[in-house]
């Protein structure tokens, strides 16, 4: 828990307000970065005892937001099949801290304009 002037700030809203995440991606990603290994969208949601299309769409979100890779395996028999994993922990700690501290600096100007 953070403590910023009369408010706390528990560390999931942090992440969740960094990057703009609804519940479920929220958990899915935790999910992901825990457990640091690929996941068909199906077996996501078997594990995280989610809906296949709700796991889908927090994907795609995860995906545009670049938290999230997709990588497409092509089947022997034809067809294929994707597979979801986590992005690169450590850049993704430094996209937190460049938001942080783009709004550490917007506040610093705020309070120097006033």
């Amino acid at each position: 828990m953070i403590t910023f002037a009369c408010q706390d700030i528990k560390f999931k809203d942090l992440i969740s307000c960094s990057f703009q995440l609804n519940k479920t991606e929220y958990n899915v990603l935790m999910y992901l970065l825990k457990k640091e290994k690929e996941y068909t969208a199906s077996a996501l949601g078997k594990a995280m005892s989610l809906d296949r299309t709700t796991v889908q769409k927090a994907i795609k979100q995860l995906a545009e937001k670049n938290l999230v890779k997709r990588l497409q395996i092509n089947l022997d028999k034809g067809g294929y099949m994707f597979y979801y994993e986590i992005k690169n922990k450590t850049e993704i700690k430094q996209r937190m801290l460049d938001i942080v501290n783009k709004w550490h600096d917007g506040v610093q100007k705020e309070i120097k304009k006033w």
